[in-house]
């Protein structure tokens, strides 16, 4: 139910809390699988490189759900909080079909990619719902709500390092309750809000703008490379921290490097307020990219300065996030903000796809050491063209 106009003038605390907290449970499902890969491929004896194969099919399937949610508008003809709750819902369902379900390749690879059309009824309709109550601060929310599906994306391996008696079906459970529970936290503690809009016809000309129009430009591929890098360093962070750490505490640093993107997320929003968006987000991506280059010589060093480089690299990588989605939205053509961002975030995302399968490979026949400077390609991509943005605040 919206706000009456008495009511819109005047935000309750706890809103953005609530919106973190519920996506940071829903999007608890992305990397649900990855945080027990190792005892899955055990108990099913999948093959090595199942976990890139499952990984993308939780990409493909968001691109088909955003595109889905889209074109029909689900978020405008219902209430956003509730069509969240459903899919979240959803998305708790599958993670328990998981669990409960016999664990053959096939089944996995078809309820992953029917969580990622949940996540698509979560990620972005909490953003939807965070801009339906601000008309102003919004970069500031948007930092906080990327900084939540970090914390999100982390806690499967939080759950995996709690549990380690527990087998892998316990573990996907739990991530079952809590979506579940994010959802029924938005559609309670979050009404409807004041500024909340229609979103306009998604039309195939942004895609046109996307390239012609130099700004837009600039923050798209940027992000395109960002994206390049972003997923598949998240999938071959165990085995990064595997060459030190086993057990547990294998789990609390894949758990750390990947949650430090909330600090990151929330203090690049910050900065941008001094620095400009696309400023902070060359700083994100060049210090990614060196750590990427930094690797053959930091994976074997001491504990400390290896744990310094790793919750680094974990910061940057995901920092930028909220900076090209502000940059996206605020260069394109105000009647065409919805596609453009939806077309940037299926091509960005099918990136992912690609360079997940990719690199899994390659460490699956090559050491980690010439393996993981390949991922500062995405970055340097990024910078090239994110650069005509660095004088614009």
């Amino acid at each position: 139910m919206t706000l009456p106009p008495a009511a819109a003038a005047v935000r309750p605390r706890r809103i953005l809390p609530v919106i973190a907290l519920s996506q940071f449970a829903g999007t608890s499902l992305w990397f649900a699988i990855n945080a027990v890969m190792t005892d899955l491929q055990r108990h099913a004896a999948l093959p090595s490189g199942a976990v890139g194969w499952l990984t993308s099919a939780v990409q493909l399937g968001f691109i088909a759900g955003t595109f889905l949610f889209a074109v029909l508008a689900i978020a405008d003809r219902f209430s956003p909080r509730l069509v969240f709750l459903a899919s979240s819902l959803a998305g708790a369902a599958i993670a328990a079909a998981t669990a409960l379900l016999p664990p053959r390749l096939d089944g996995l690879l078809v309820l992953r990619f029917a969580t990622g059309i949940a996540l698509a009824g979560i990620y972005p309709v909490g953003m939807k719902i965070a801009a339906g109550w601000y008309d102003r601060g919004l970069g500031w929310a948007l930092g906080v709500l990327v900084g939540a599906l970090a914390l999100g994306t982390a806690l499967p391996f939080a759950l995996r390092a709690l549990g380690t008696q527990w087998d892998w079906q316990a573990v996907m459970l739990a991530v079952a309750a809590v979506a579940a529970a994010g959802g029924v936290a938005m559609a309670l503690g979050v009404p409807d809000g004041p500024h909340l809009a229609p979103a306009a016809r998604i039309t195939p000309r942004a895609l046109a703008v996307i390239w012609r129009d130099p700004q837009v430009r600039a923050s798209a591929f940027g992000y395109f490379g960002h994206m390049g890098e972003l997923y598949a360093f998240f999938v071959l962070l165990p085995m990064i921290v595997a060459q030190r750490w086993s057990g547990a505490s294998l789990s609390w640093w894949v758990f750390g490097a990947i949650a430090i993107g909330f600090v990151s997320c929330v203090g690049g929003g910050l900065l941008a307020t001094r620095l400009g968006g696309a400023r902070v987000a060359g700083l994100m991506l060049a210090g990614s990219g060196l750590c990427g280059l930094a690797a053959p010589w930091l994976l074997d060093a001491p504990t400390p300065v290896w744990a310094a480089w790793l919750l680094l690299w974990g910061a940057t990588v995901v920092g930028d996030s909220p900076q090209f989605s502000a940059l996206t939205a605020a260069n394109a053509p105000r009647a065409m903000v919805g596609s453009v961002l939806t077309f940037v975030n299926a091509i960005g995302f099918s990136i992912t796809t690609a360079t997940i399968v990719l690199f899994v490979g390659l460490a699956g026949t090559l050491p980690l050491a010439q393996v993981l400077p390949w991922l500062a390609v995405g970055p340097a991509i990024g910078l090239l063209f994110l650069a005509p943005l660095w004088r614009t605040r």
